[in-house]
């Protein structure tokens, strides 16, 4: 169980997942200090140019994120839902681990 970042209400299952997964993504490696390695590093690709290679490692970092640091989500894939420089929404199609449920994260800004 969590709380709700905004309301301050109990927040628990995939919706405290989701929380998590968007403060994990918009969280820049190395901006916790009693967590230097916690983060993402979308932080670094938001400015870059519009172009297929940052696309891919915006997906790339995507992945990393979640793999090390959210054991309740198994990331099946990631699109783009709006991308522009100093802007970027994502979508995220995964396996939400508690139930085995398969979950759709749409309209994530990072």
């Amino acid at each position: 169980m969590g709380m709700n970042e905004t309301t301050g209400k109990e927040l628990d299952g995939f919706e405290h997942l989701k929380q998590s997964i968007r403060r994990l993504l918009t969280t820049p490696i190395g901006s916790r200090v009693m967590n230097r390695t916690y983060g993402s590093r979308l932080f670094n690709l938001i400015d870059q140019p519009i172009n297929p290679v940052t696309q891919a490692l915006i997906y790339q970092a995507v992945a990393e994120a979640l793999d090390q640091w959210e054991p309740r989500y198994e990331l099946e894939q990631v699109s783009l839902h709006r991308y522009e420089q100093g802007a970027l929404t994502i979508n995220l199609v995964g396996r939400y681990v508690p139930t085995g449920e398969q979950v759709t994260i749409e309209n994530l800004e990072v």
